[in-house]
Order: C-alpha cells, then sequence, then structure tokens
C-alpha cells in the first residue's frame, strides 16, 4: 500500500509562494488521481487540486490562477506551487489518491501546516 507523505510547509506573508511536495513510498503511476486537500482550524477538509493519470487537473475556485498542481510518476512525487498567497489559504495541507475510477479519495498522509500571515 502507497504511504505519502506531505513537507514544504510554513510561515509565509501574505502575496508570498510556497512549493508543497508530497512524496510516494511506491509506484504513483497507476493511480487514477492523486490530489492536495486542505483543512482550517473549525472546517471540513475541502479539495485543493487534483490532477488524473493522463494529466487532466482540476482546481478548487478559491485557487485557480494562483495554485498549480503536477506530478512526476518516475520519481512518484505530487507537487503543489502556491503562488500569491492568502490569509485565507491559512491550513493544514494533505496529500492523497483515489486508486481507481470508482474509489473514493483517501490514503491521506500527515499533512504539513501552510500559515500565512504578516
Amino acid at each position: 500500500q502507497v504511504q505519502l507523505v506531505e513537507s514544504g510547509g510554513g510561515l509565509v506573508q501574505p502575496g508570498g509562494s510556497l512549493r508543497l511536495s508530497c512524496a510516494a513510498s511506491g509506484s504513483i503511476s497507476d493511480i487514477f488521481v492523486m490530489g492536495w486537500y486542505r483543512q482550517a482550524p473549525g472546517k471540513e477538509r475541502e479539495l485543493v487540486a487534483t490532477i488524473a493519470k493522463a494529466g487532466g487537473t482540476n482546481y478548487a475556485d478559491s485557487v485557480k490562477g494562483r495554485f498549480t498542481i503536477s506530478r512526476d510518476n518516475a520519481k512518484n512525487t505530487v507537487d503543489l506551487q502556491m503562488n500569491s498567497l492568502k490569509p485565507e489559504d491559512t491550513a493544514v495541507y494533505y496529500c492523497g489518491l483515489r486508486r481507481r475510477v470508482w474509489s473514493q479519495m483517501g490514503g491521506w498522509g500527515p499533512g504539513t501546516q501552510v500559515t500565512v500571515s504578516s
């Protein structure tokens, strides 16, 4: 079973950038969808971005034009480039996977904290 570990979080000022990385313990080349979700205090976990095996991407409206998800099947990594960060982007960011088209998102990593504050 593939295990996921996120890295790259931290404290950044509004308008700044961060790059999150998700490292998988095994091959992700055959996994249907890889994705990033986030959970802010007192809120439910929400979609940030997903990327399919064929490369198609999907973004939450709140991050479109600011965040970019990428996937490297050779390195078994999924990255999230976050630009023009806002205080409302503050959350714990989780990497997850959806193994097959009939599966649900799961296999969450432990998460990485992103704090956007001046």
